[in-house]
């Protein structure tokens, strides 16, 4: 799953206020189809041109398939871009104690999983994507990257936690249940990762055992991507393979940004949910949206701003305005009988 490249020094920062930003969009008569409610029964002849059929905007099948040339297309270095930013956004993933586990989901082509495994010698990196493509760019930017046993330490597989959920070697049915998670690896009877529903998995999935969770997810431009409808099972899924105590560590389009402005009319596939011509697909959050996906699933709520930065594009001298949401989430830790 993707994200438009951004700006190499653009850090969590107040250029300009959100709420003044919504004022001019909402009283602009030219963006006045982004604020209509979306007509969930009709789906326009403009909009059907753009999916093979009405059906595909439900398919998780036609959505990894988007994102799979999507990666094709822009498989060269030029559009790979390290989000080292992320590190000051998020500093515990650089000061985390060793042995420390982070499950990136949506890794893409590696850049925000390079970042980490640079910023921090000791955390072992596990990675998923819908895309084999996006895997296989991953591979290659970690392995190309001069960075102490980061080969060692990252573990690429493919999945897509909106649809199938995540394998069992990550966390097994045992440690999805237990309350406490107090050993190491699950019991030796549980069921393993099927390397068949799951290519490449770890070594370790191939002994009956289990991770029993991490320290840390990062959905880092990627929720956008998943169908509204499938937000809230995926959240769940993220609530479950996290360590009490654990974070999830979020950033993705905020409502406004410029690039939902640019989404013609004919677009729309749902409410703040566009499709792009190449069908991938991009959603635009508000604080309170994500706030009510977050906590209705049991996350305890850390932070949550939005990331208004402004920059001037240097060819035309356009003012660009993008806007993002910053978020921090908790899985509760667990409280201890007498």
């Amino acid at each position: 799953m993707g994200e438009e490249i951004m700006a190499a020094a653009n850090y969590y920062s107040k250029d300009f206020e959100w709420d003044q930003l919504r004022q001019e969009i909402e009283n602009n008569p030219s963006l006045a189809h982004h604020l209509l409610p979306f007509p969930n029964s009709s789906i326009t002849q403009n909009q059907h041109t753009l999916l093979s059929s009405p059906l595909s905007l439900c398919s998780p099948q036609e959505d990894s398939e988007a994102w799979n040339n999507f990666h094709t297309r822009h498989s060269t270095g030029k559009f790979f871009k390290e989000r080292r930013y992320l590190l000051k956004e998020f500093p515990e993933l650089a000061s985390c104690g060793g042995c420390s586990t982070v499950l990136e989901i949506g890794c893409g082509n590696g850049s925000t999983a390079l970042a980490v495994l640079r910023g921090n010698k000791s955390i072992s990196l596990y990675a998923c994507d819908c895309s084999k493509e996006a895997l296989e760019r991953a591979k290659e930017n970690i392995e190309a990257a001069d960075i102490n046993l980061a080969k060692e330490r990252f573990y690429p597989f493919q999945c897509d936690f909106s649809a199938s959920g995540f394998p069992n070697w990550l966390v097994c049915t045992s440690c999805r249940e237990s309350s406490f998670q107090k050993q190491n690896m699950c019991p030796s009877g549980a069921r393993g990762c099927s390397k068949q529903d799951f290519p490449d998995p770890p070594i370790f999935a191939k002994n009956n055992s289990c991770i029993a969770g991490v320290d840390f997810v990062t959905l880092i431009f990627t929720l956008s991507a998943v169908p509204l409808h499938r937000m809230s099972r995926a959240i769940t899924e993220c609530f479950s393979v996290l360590k009490p105590g654990g974070l999830l560590l979020f950033r993705d389009y905020g409502l406004y940004d410029m690039t939902m402005l640019r989404f013609e009319p004919e677009q729309r596939v749902g409410y703040r949910e566009y499709i792009r011509s190449d069908r991938t697909r991009s959603h635009f959050f508000c604080l309170d949206s994500v706030r009510d996906l977050f906590c209705g699933s049991g996350f305890t709520e850390l932070e949550l701003e939005y990331c208004c930065v402004q920059s001037v594009n240097r060819r035309n001298g356009k003012i660009m305005r993008r806007v993002w949401i910053h978020g921090k989430f908790q899985k509760p830790h667990v409280q201890v009988g007498p």
